[in-house]
């Protein structure tokens, strides 16, 4: 799970920042984070030094004219935190230091949705991190990540729908199938398989026109036209 911090003594700020981060638009959307607000760089400061805190993303307001975001960015580098920072200030009067702390991006007040979210594309291109990998889905009363590569397939049972991890685990989930259909079949490696299943090809060992056998052992019966329907790569 990625940490997120945003840091401004605006709260309208905090508040504009915060909805896009959480934006359902967002480069972070379908991946697991969690955003901490602060409105002193000094209340950050503390959590990191003392080893509470390390945020992976970092969003500051440079508090014009003292400069202090600059500052507090600075002196988490010397605790050793290398995370990702986008830095936003009212002018551009700060831009040139920036550079001095490896900032990603510096933006103006007041954010832009086009401006914040190119910012974290390029930080999660360079974490190395593809949010089509991962889904999030709710679990009971949580919500759990699960990688795409784990999930052998979802089904449907009666008004339940369940899905298989590999190694067996299997999972009851709070969305339809309509809905899971929406969410995996965008993925070029899942397919539908009747009304009843969302398989992971990837997963698949062989299939015939009356049987699909998975890596698991498990045979999925395919009914009339599916066969003519599965993909070949």
């Amino acid at each position: 799970m990625y940490q997120i911090a945003i840091c401004d003594s605006e709260i309208a700020e905090l508040d504009r920042v915060e909805r896009i981060l959480a934006s359902g638009r967002s480069p972070l959307a379908g991946s697991a984070f969690l955003i901490r607000r602060f409105i002193s760089a000094e209340d950050l400061l503390r959590k990191v030094e003392a080893g509470y805190y390390q945020p992976d993303i970092l969003l500051m307001g440079v508090n014009e004219p003292e400069g202090a975001g600059i500052d507090a960015v600075r002196r988490m580098r010397g605790m050793g935190n290398n995370g990702k920072v986008i830095l936003f200030a009212a002018s551009a009067e700060y831009a040139l230091a920036a550079f001095g702390v490896a900032a990603v991006s510096y933006l103006l007040k007041p954010v832009s949705e086009k401006a914040l979210f190119g910012a974290l594309d390029r930080i999660l291109e360079d974490m190395g991190y593809d949010r089509h990998h991962y889904v999030l889905l709710e679990v009971g009363s949580h919500i759990r990540r699960f990688t795409l590569k784990d999930i052998v397939y979802c089904e449907a049972q009666g008004k339940k729908q369940y899905m298989c991890l590999r190694g067996g685990e299997y999972v009851l989930l709070r969305k339809t199938m309509t809905q899971l259909r929406k969410l995996f079949c965008s993925h070029r490696q899942f397919v539908e398989i009747g009304v009843s299943y969302i398989v992971n090809l990837e997963h698949v060992e062989r299939w015939d026109r009356q049987t699909l056998l998975l890596d698991n052992g498990q045979e999925i019966y395919l009914p009339r036209g599916a066969y003519q329907r599965l993909p070949v790569f």
